[in-house]
């Protein structure tokens, strides 16, 4: 379930509360008649089955009340009311395949924003991800996947394509290229100053390397788990079950082709360097073809189950 705070202008009100009440799904209707001090007019208050959601946020905003007023969202961990198992009933479809497409918006949003933070994560996911590629420590190379920010980005990138924002589209395709640019170049010269100590050396980058020499020699392989783990990554944040990312993090090898580009261009390794450049594009591709191909199936789906509903 999702409950809904909503500011309306008084002026509003009325329609506001037809819209829920008509709403197959919603719930626990509550109306405080000028409560709202800025800005000013009446708060409104309802629960609403996930399915159901997305709809009755798009018909607030054709009121024009995310401008005139307020809609806030949040996710109800629980909820112990039989009038709240009659509305999920009712609604139409199951709640985990629905969609708030508004949510995912502001989501990808937020995590595709280049910001400090966002470029302090990646940078140090690679020079993590470089000590496991010098020293050829697999569990060095996971742990830099699981660190690295780069997901908030493509998800971002196959959220723009599907829902049309351009703004959004070159918002994450700044923070993605920017973000690995940095993250390389500070790699390349935390790369010297480990080799003018001798912790890093070309001996352990030009060896065999067992464990982690996969990440400079890219095959068919990379490309479908790169796909596989885009599919994942889009589900899990389409259904609320963020906690998934992580596995989805750890499964592609983007972090890591990055800090072995980066460590081999530093000892002209050219070739390593390339291999790893070709795996890191290869993972980006198949990730970003992967989600917007499952969010469009989404789409797809969901207005295909809500046609079948409201045929006669």
């Amino acid at each position: 379930m999702l409950h809904l705070r909503l500011i309306t202008p008084a002026g509003r009100t009325d329609d506001v509360v037809r819209l829920i009440e008509k709403t197959v799904g919603t719930t626990h209707l509550v109306v405080l008649p000028g409560a709202a001090r800025n800005p000013a007019g009446d708060v409104v208050m309802c629960d609403v089955a996930r399915e159901a959601g997305d709809e009755l946020i798009g018909a607030l905003r054709d009121l024009g009340l995310d401008r005139t007023g307020s809609i806030a969202v949040e996710n109800i961990d629980l909820s112990l009311s039989k009038r709240a198992d009659k509305a999920e009933e009712e609604a139409p479809g199951e709640g985990a395949d629905a969609v708030l497409w508004e949510q995912l918006t502001d989501a990808t949003h937020e995590e595709s924003t280049l910001s400090v933070t966002y470029v302090a994560f990646i940078t140090l996911a690679t020079m993590i991800a470089a000590c496991g590629v010098v020293l050829d420590n697999a569990i060095l190379i996971v742990g830099a996947m699981a660190v690295g920010p780069e997901f908030g980005p493509l998800a971002g990138i196959c959220t723009s394509v599907v829902q049309r924002h351009p703004r959004l589209a070159l918002r994450s395709l700044i923070a993605l290229l920017v973000g690995f640019a940095v993250a390389m170049l500070i790699t390349v010269g935390f790369t010297y100053v480990m080799d003018s100590i001798n912790l890093f050396t070309k001996v352990r980058l030009a060896a065999e390397r067992p464990n982690t020499n996969f990440i400079y020699r890219p095959d068919a392989f990379s490309f479908v788990v790169a796909v596989l783990a885009g599919i994942a990554g889009t589900l899990s944040l389409t259904s609320a079950k963020s906690g998934l990312l992580v596995g989805v993090a750890i499964s592609v090898t983007t972090v890591p082709a990055a800090a072995n580009a980066a460590v081999a261009f530093a000892y002209t390794e050219y070739r390593q360097a390339w291999g790893s450049t070709e795996q890191l594009l290869l993972n980006l591709m198949g990730i970003v073809l992967a989600g917007t191909a499952t969010l469009l199936t989404q789409k797809w789906l969901w207005t295909l189950q809500r046609r079948k509903i409201s045929a006669p």
